[in-house]
Order: C-alpha cells, then sequence, then structure tokens
C-alpha cells in the first residue's frame, strides 16, 4: 500500500531502492508540500506498471495549481493512487490530482451491460443510511440532544393553537417524537409520520403506546414513493447535517413539499444559513501535527505529511469551538429559503465572505455551524432559532472544522476575504466537497496578502 501527502507531486523524480530482494520490496523517497524527504514502502514492479485510463463522470474544475480541471467524458490516465479520495492524473499532457469519486474505468459502461456495476447500483446508499437509522445508536444521540429536541417542541407548543385541526406531515420521522409532540401538545386532525427505516415498526408501537394511534398514522417508505389521502397544511422535518447539508435529505423535503404541501402550507423549518468564522485551533494542530516532533526525544517528522493527510485532508465532525477561538465576528455565508430553493439548486452553492481580525492570534483554519428558523403559523407570532454555533447551547452536530495546510499569524485589524464553494458529488449524491478560497491582507508596517485554497471533500 503507498502512502503519499495529497499535495505531493515529485514521486517519478526520485529513484527507488531494494529493500529485500527475495521478497521485491523497495523504499522510494519523494519530496512532498512541508519540503521534508518521505517515502513509501511498494513492491518491486508497483511503480512500474502502466497508467490506467478513466472517464470523467461530469465536469471538474480544480482549485489550486496541483488539481486538474476536466468535463464529463473527458479520458485521463490515472498515474498513482496515494489516497482513496485524490488520484495523480494526465490529461492531455497535463498532471494533477483528480477526485476519485468523479472517474470510472474506461469502458465501464460497456461493462455494465454485460455485468451489473455494484458499485453503483445505490448512489444515494440508502441500504446503509437507513439502515443506520434502523438501529437505536443515532436516535439515542439524537432524542439525548435536548437544545434540538426541545427546539421542536417550543416549536409546536407556541404553535398549538393554530395546529388545531391542521394536517401534518413529519418527514424523517424516526421514533416518532415530533409527530407525539403534535399530538400531545396541539390538536391537529391527522398527523403522517413518514419514517423509510425499519423503525418505522418501533414508531407505530411507541405512537400506540403512549395513546395517540387515533391521530398519529405512520407510514413506512421514502419521501418520494409514499402515497397520501390529502394534502397538509404543514410539513415538519429534521433534515440537517453536519455542515447544514450533508447527506441531503434536505432533497426529500423539498420533493414533499412540491407535491404534498398545500398552498399557503408551512415548513418547519423554514429558513437556514450556513455560518463560517476564521479560527484558532491550537489544541487539535498541536494533538495531530505538532506533536510529531519531537515525541519521547526523537525526531518523528517524517511522519507529518502523512499525519497532515489523514487528519486534515477532510473537515472535522463533531468539533467544539471555543467562542475565544473565533479570531472575527462569524458571517452567514448561504442563507436558504425552504418555500423557494429547488433541488437543483444543491448541485452548487456559492458564499463570499469578508471578516476582520479582531484580535491576534494563528489562523489555523474555519470553523462552520448552521441556525434553522420556524415560522409562527400566526401573523406576527414569535419565530423560533435553533442555533448550533459556540455561543449556544452545545447540539449533537456541535460544528465543523476545516484546517488550511499551514497555519498562519494574524493581527487585530487583518482582513480576511473570500469565496465558499459547496459542490454536491455528481455520484454519490448523499456527499459533497467544500472548497474555500481565502485572501488574508496585513494592515501591519508593510501591507502584504496571502491568498489560499483547499478543496474538502465530505466524504466522497
Amino acid at each position: 500500500m503507498r502512502h503519499a501527502p495529497v499535495n505531493c507531486v515529485n514521486q517519478s523524480s526520485h529513484p527507488t531502492y531494494l529493500l529485500n530482494p527475495t521478497k521485491n520490496y523497495r523504499y522510494k523517497p519523494f519530496k512532498c508540500w512541508s519540503c521534508k524527504l518521505y517515502g513509501c514502502i511498494m513492491k518491486e514492479d508497483e511503480d512500474d506498471a502502466s497508467p490506467e485510463e478513466y472517464v470523467a463522470l461530469c465536469d471538474f474544475t480544480g482549485s489550486g495549481s496541483d488539481q486538474l480541471s476536466f468535463s464529463s467524458g473527458d479520458k485521463l490516465l490515472v498515474h498513482t493512487k496515494p489516497s482513496s479520495d485524490w488520484w495523480w492524473a494526465e490529461l492531455q499532457g497535463v498532471t494533477g490530482y483528480a477526485p476519485a469519486s468523479y472517474l470510472q474505468p474506461d469502458g465501464a459502461e460497456e461493462e455494465e451491460e454485460e455485468e451489473e456495476d455494484t458499485s453503483l447500483q445505490d448512489p444515494w446508499q440508502d441500504e446503509e443510511y437507513f439502515g443506520s437509522y434502523g438501529t437505536l445508536k443515532l436516535h439515542l444521540e439524537m432524542l439525548s440532544d435536548k437544545t434540538r429536541t426541545e427546539a421542536y417542541r417550543q416549536v409546536i407548543f407556541s404553535n398549538s393553537a393554530s395546529l388545531r385541526n391542521k394536517v401534518v406531515m413529519d418527514l424523517g420521522c424516526g421514533t416518532g417524537i415530533i409527530s407525539l409532540f403534535c399530538a400531545q401538545l396541539a390538536q391537529p386532525s391527522v398527523v403522517y409520520a413518514v419514517e423509510a427505516s425499519s423503525m418505522a415498526a418501533y414508531t407505530r408501537q411507541l405512537v400506540k403506546q403512549n395513546g395517540y394511534e387515533e391521530v398519529v398514522v405512520v407510514l413506512q417508505g421514502r419521501a418520494e414513493e409514499i402515497e397520501l389521502p390529502e394534502q397538509v397544511d404543514v410539513l415538519v422535518s429534521e433534515w440537517m447535517g453536519n455542515c447544514l447539508l450533508f447527506e441531503f435529505m434536505v432533497e426529500s423535503v423539498l420533493l414533499a413539499r412540491d407535491r404534498w404541501l398545500r398552498e399557503g402550507g408551512v415548513i418547519w423549518p423554514s429558513s437556514a444559513a450556513l455560518t463560517l468564522v476564521p479560527c484558532q485551533a491550537d489544541s487539535y494542530f498541536s494533538e495531530k501535527m505538532a506533536f510529531w516532533e519531537q515525541p519521547y526525544g526523537l525526531d518523528f517528522t517524517p511522519l507529518q505529511p502523512l499525519a497532515h493527510q489523514e487528519f486534515f485532508t477532510k473537515p472535522k465532525f463533531s468539533h467544539l469551538i471555543e467562542p475565544n477561538d473565533c479570531l472575527s465576528a462569524p458571517c452567514d455565508v448561504i442563507c436558504l429559503n425552504m418555500y423557494t430553493l429547488q433541488v437543483k439548486d444543491l448541485e452548487e452553492m456559492n458564499g463570499q465572505f469578508h471578516f476582520c481580525v479582531e484580535k491576534p492570534g494563528v489562523f489555523h483554519g474555519f470553523t462552520a455551524w448552521f441556525t434553522v428558523h420556524f415560522k409562527s403559523l400566526e401573523e406576527g407570532g414569535t419565530t423560533v432559532e435553533l442555533n448550533t454555533g459556540p455561543n449556544s447551547e452545545p447540539t449533537h452536530w456541535k460544528q465543523t472544522l476545516f484546517m488550511l495546510d499551514k497555519p498562519v499569524s494574524v493581527c487585530a485589524g487583518d482582513s480576511i476575504s473570500g469565496t465558499i464553494l459547496l459542490r454536491r458529488n455528481p455520484v454519490w449524491r448523499r456527499h459533497m466537497t467544500v472548497t474555500l478560497n481565502w485572501n488574508i491582507s496585513s494592515t501591519g508596517e508593510t501591507d502584504s496578502s496571502q491568498v489560499g485554497t483547499k478543496t474538502f471533500p465530505m466524504w466522497r
């Protein structure tokens, strides 16, 4: 197995050394992003293998000089596969990294006619996704999240009078907690509790156990496939994922809205916003990177490139940022109106940011979280907010940390501006990439600026 940093571009220029002639293993050093010598052990014939030809499944625009840009149908030569996410490839004589999930072997389409390609049978990964919601682990985590659960109960309680005799759909109801709140706190005519996982059978038991089987009707099936006898007045769902959109359950909500929500009906949440802030992450950086500088008095720095690839290539979920680690005031970078948002809008979402650094520190990366709002059924009624940021009570989502390749020292008055792009994976529909472009402008004695860009797969 080959282990290489994501940004290594000079592998082919370094010699290899035979380690064990009887087993045909050798050592190959090469230079990586940190300009330190790093190497891997490989089979004698591994590096001499001919490049493999792959076809692009869709367009991709690279970020930075080390990533390839290509169009759907382009044929790329893949020379090495240093990680499961990024491959070193060539297109028309130009080399660079290409996202593995955007490529398929040349001729795969023809082969599928003879033998079905099981790897793409389930691009939504529904078996895995709904399978995880068929066990209690995730439901225990969500029900134990009082901030999240109490927000939904508060919405129903504050709108209880207006919910009287209304038809409600609870999409992705899980154990049915929101449906049970509706039946307990309000008097809707019916609540259609829709759940695609096998948990639906247990939800029926819970509804009956609590005496609400005359109000709550549990339907097992995907939102795209279920049939209701009527339109609904209220569509409620807890669809949010890490970084707001991950897993893209929001698509099911939009499809249910277009199909079942009556004109003038209400969606809960009614709006959502993704928030970003530049931050320090000293403890995490020390834990994952600085640790290798001199553990037990020994120099382990050759492992830093591997640590960088393993820990910083993808975002860190469930990160708890301290408010003091925020280098500036946060900024909403993407805002969603759940009444007007379309499924096609989910393919790419762009946002801009401009931060003014408020104190000196080390800029390690960006932290993201989200906020959702629940519009009142009554004109002028109170809007309920669920905020997953560091200044609110922690939730099971916590925050998401995006680490830079190298920390940057900043001073009060410096500005950090740029863009964020959320691009949905064209094959694995519950996944996406997050691309951050930033410019750091210094207001010191000598004006200067630093430009950076980085793409993070979540997860493919």
